[in-house]
Formats: structure tokens, sequence, C-alpha cells
């Protein structure tokens, strides 16, 4: 091996608490005080990440509007009858868009770890150790949110159990084809195949899930599935009930009668109005009151400014009609805290503009941009206390970096009528994690080393992250068989009694809990 290969294969250099990151006199300040303002500016891109997913639903929102007209001849008449049909099926949506797009956050982050790493032969942690975190984050933590977010007494379950199965089952073959690959077929060390397969498997996910939602004979389960969220239609004289819309202090979507909202990325007509149900967590009203049809009409160019003016508001109209003084000035502090990535979001093209795909991408653009930051941070917290990467990827990254999954699948478990969308999110959300958070960044760095040093990428503390593969393997068995439990007892996945609902949410967090500690101790090396 040549000497610039021995020079590469060694790990990186440890780092150096000299650095600054924030501003030139950081480092005259002790490694506490270091420590807590570089948390406080992590904490602050995750906020960041919260507005900016904001305006990413609303781009997905708009790219699952999108319909095309189908024009059959009715077999009686003979005549033509046109209709609108979606172009997006409704499970390649979940997969495709939902998870995809709530989990870019971990695979930007990854993706930028592997990136800064080329030419070093040994694989950085933070990557995969933020998608295992986060992927034990989706299954505890948002499955006990969204299991007391139903009313009280009211049950919602997964209507197409069939397409859930093989969401699940490609979720947990996820992992065990990673721990496979990690102590079976070559132990620590990742090849290049070994890295394309593992991307190429998202596509097997994609084509096995729209193959059960067509019910493909041979390869799907034969279930016969119930009433879902797409097959959702109003009543003919189905009316807004206006009482019911109201201005949420956390900026939800607003709430029709009777849970009729079926589905957070679909906007449903109402006589000559639109509804829209798509979260809006920048602190922004705009999402808390009917559109009319008309407002999609507006030239973009007076979207795009009216954007601007809404970043440096600092109050609706709606907020200033408030009775409660405590409540509208901690909405105006908060709109403050958040002005400044508001107005830097305020460039992204408006959502109206081809189909939403434009936002869609530069919503993306920004999100790396954050990851990127959340990366150097994280590497200086590490640094000036010492604790392993690993060990805040697990954690603060994990949980951080979760927020668009958490806040996706609670307004689902909320306002939809089944449970299909929230705990789907879930589960896809954990394979993509794998086979693209983990297979691409791999894939670029086997790719790297194959082409240039005809070496394979050896994985930093594999032994760590095989532990905390079982450790995940162990709690979310004791998840899912819950959730069964549930379904056979109670007749539903989520709500059902309340005391029953918060006994299972205390349950998962402790899962969650479970699976921290002895992950965090497994890769210190401690056990």
């Amino acid at each position: 091996m040549s000497d610039i290969v021995m020079v590469s294969s060694a790990p990186p250099t440890s780092c150096d608490s000299n650095t600054y990151l924030l501003f030139h006199g950081e480092t005259l300040l002790s490694n506490g005080v270091r420590a807590s303002l570089y948390t406080v500016a992590l904490v602050y891109c995750f906020i960041g990440l919260s507005a900016i997913t904001a305006r990413f639903f609303k781009s997905m929102e708009e790219i699952m509007k999108h319909s095309r007209e189908v024009v059959t001849i009715d077999p009686h008449t003979k005549a033509p009858v046109v209709r609108q049909e979606k172009v997006w099926n409704y499970t390649i949506a979940d997969i495709a868009l939902l998870a995809f797009g709530t989990s870019f956050p971990q695979i930007s982050l990854a993706t930028i770890d592997a990136i800064r790493n080329l030419g070093q032969l040994t694989a950085g942690g933070l990557g995969p150790g933020t998608l295992v975190g986060s992927a034990a984050f989706d299954l505890f933590p948002i499955h006990a949110v969204c299991v007391v977010m139903p009313r009280p007494g009211s049950k919602k379950k997964i209507s197409d159990l069939g397409v859930w199965l093989v969401e699940l089952f490609w979720s947990f073959w996820a992992y065990i084809w990673l721990y496979v690959i990690l102590e079976v077929w070559t132990p620590q060390v990742i090849t290049l195949w070994e890295a394309l397969l593992t991307v190429l498997q998202y596509g097997l996910l994609l084509l096995h899930a729209y193959a059960q939602d067509k019910r493909w004979p041979y390869v799907s389960i034969p279930f016969v599935r119930g009433e879902r969220p797409e097959d959702w239609v109003p009543p003919e004289d189905a009316s807004v009930d206006y009482d019911s819309i109201h201005d949420t202090n956390d900026a939800l979507p607003i709430t029709v009668q009777n849970d009729g909202i079926p589905d957070i990325f679909s906007v449903h007509s109402y006589g000559n109005q639109e509804y829209s149900k798509v979260p809006d967590t920048e602190g922004s009203s705009t999402m808390d009151h009917l559109v009319k049809n008309t407002q999609e009409d507006m030239p973009w160019p007076s979207i795009w400014r009216q954007q601007f003016i809404d970043a440096v508001s600092l109050e609706s109209p709606q907020s200033r009609k408030m009775d409660s003084v405590c409540v509208r000035l901690t909405r105006i502090f908060w709109n403050a805290i958040i002005a400044p990535w508001k107005f830097l979001f305020a460039f992204v093209p408006p959502y109206h503009i081809a189909h939403g795909w434009i936002a869609f991408i530069c919503s993306l653009t920004f999100i790396s941009g954050i990851a990127y930051g959340v990366t150097k941070l994280t590497d200086q917290i590490s640094c000036v206390t010492g604790v392993s990467p690993y060990v805040i990827a697990f954690t603060a990254l994990a949980a951080g970096t979760s927020w668009p999954d958490l806040v996706a699948s609670k307004i689902a478990a909320e306002r939809q009528v089944t449970a299909d969308s929230a705990i789907a999110n879930i589960t896809c959300s954990n394979s993509v994690n794998i086979y693209v958070g983990i297979g691409i960044p791999w894939l670029i760095n086997t790719a790297y080393n194959f082409f240039v040093y005809q070496e394979p990428l050896y994985i930093d503390n594999a032994a760590g992250l095989s532990f905390s593969l079982l450790v995940f393997f162990a709690t979310s068995f004791g998840c899912i068989t819950v959730l069964v439990l549930r379904r056979i007892i109670i007749g539903a996945e989520l709500g059902g009694p309340r005391l029953w609902a918060w006994v299972t949410s205390v349950y998962f967090m402790i899962l969650w809990v479970v699976f921290v500690v002895f992950s965090s101790l497994g890769v210190s090396g401690i056990i």
C-alpha cells in the first residue's frame, strides 16, 4: 500500500479546542460556557429545521394536489366522461414524499459527514449514530405522542394492514441487513457492493408497497382494505363548521368537525372554497383560515413579496384579536425569536410554482445547509466536553433532526380518520434512514475508496453500532407487540380508553430511555 494510503487510513486527528466557531473570543471562555453556547446554537438550528419544514410541507401539499384529466367512455351512454385523478399514489406518497421528506435532515447530516470524510478509509460515526438513534426516536417517542392524540374515547386503527405489514417488514429488514453487513459478511468493513445493494433496496420497498396497494397477485398479502383517507369524500351537503375554525396558539392546522380531515397533504373542496390542512410551524397564521381558489391565481411575484412581509411581522391580524394578553405577548416573543429563520426561508420561491417542485427542492437545500451547521456544532460540543459523537448522535441529534417526523405523525394521528399515515410515517422513515440515509453516504465513501485506493470502507466503532442495533431489535419487539395487543384487545392502535392510552405512551417512552442508556454505554465501551 502506498504512503498516501497509509496516511489516509489513519483515524482522524483529535479536535483542536483552540479553534473558534461562533466568534473569535470564544476560545477564551471555559469549556463549560462554550458547551452551553454551542448547545443553545444547536437548539436554534433545530428551531430552524421546524421552520423550514413548514414550507417543505406546503410544497409537498402542492405536489400532492397535482392531478390529471382522465377521459373514459361510459359503457351505457357511450359518452366521454372526464374526471380528475391524482398523479401520486397514496402509498407511494407516504414513502417517497412524507417519509423521505421528514427524514431529510438526518439524510443530509449523514451525507455531509460522509463527504467531509472523503480520503479517510474509516467512516465517521456521526451519520450512522444519528440515523440509528432517529429510528429509536421515531419508533418510541413518536408512537408515545401519537397514541394519546385522538380525542378521549375515540379509536383510530390502521385500515390497510397489508401495506403496513409490508412497510414493517422492510423497516425491520433494514436493520437486520445493517447488522449482517457489519458483523457477518464482512465484519467491520463495508464494500462497494454492500453499499450499492443497501441503496437499491429502497427501490424494492417502493415496488413492494405499490404492489401491495394495488393487490398484485403472488406478491401481495390478501387483506381486505378498509376505509382510508384517500377514499374519504364528504357528503354533498357537508358544510364547514365555522365555529370550530379558530386561531390556535401552537400554529397547528385548523380543524373540521367530526375529525373530517383525511389527508394532511390534500385539499378537499367545500363548495367553491378550499380548506387547507398542512401544518405551519413558522408562527404564521396564514394557514389558519379558508383559502379562496382565487388566491392561487395571484401573480407569484406578489405571493413571494408577501412572504417577506409575513416574515418581519411579529403579529398577525388574528393574534391582535386575542383576549389573553399573556398569550399574545408569548406569540410576539416567539415570532421575534424565529424571525431570522422566517426571513431567510422567505427566499424559498412560492410553492404555487411548478406544482410545488421548486419550493420542494429549495427547502431541501436549506435543510442541507442547517444540517451542515449541526455537524460543525456537534464536533465542537464533542471536542470541548469529551463526550463521544455517537452519544450525542443517539440523543440530541436524533431527537432534533426527527422533529419533522414527530410533527407529521402527530398531525396525522390527531386529524386523520385512520392511523395509516401516522404509523406509516414512522415505519417508512426507519426504512429510509437505512436504505437512503446510511446507504448513500456509504456508497459515496466506498466508491471513492474503491476507485482511488482499491480499499473497502472501515467502520469506526462498528462493535458499538452493532450493539445498538441489538438493543433496538429487543426494544422494538416490545413496541410492536404492544401495538398488536392494542389492536386485538382495544380494537385500535391509537386512542381508546384514556388511561390505557397514557399507560401505553409511558411504556413507549421507557423503551426509548432503555435504548438510549444501553446504546450510549455500548458505544462508549462500558458494556
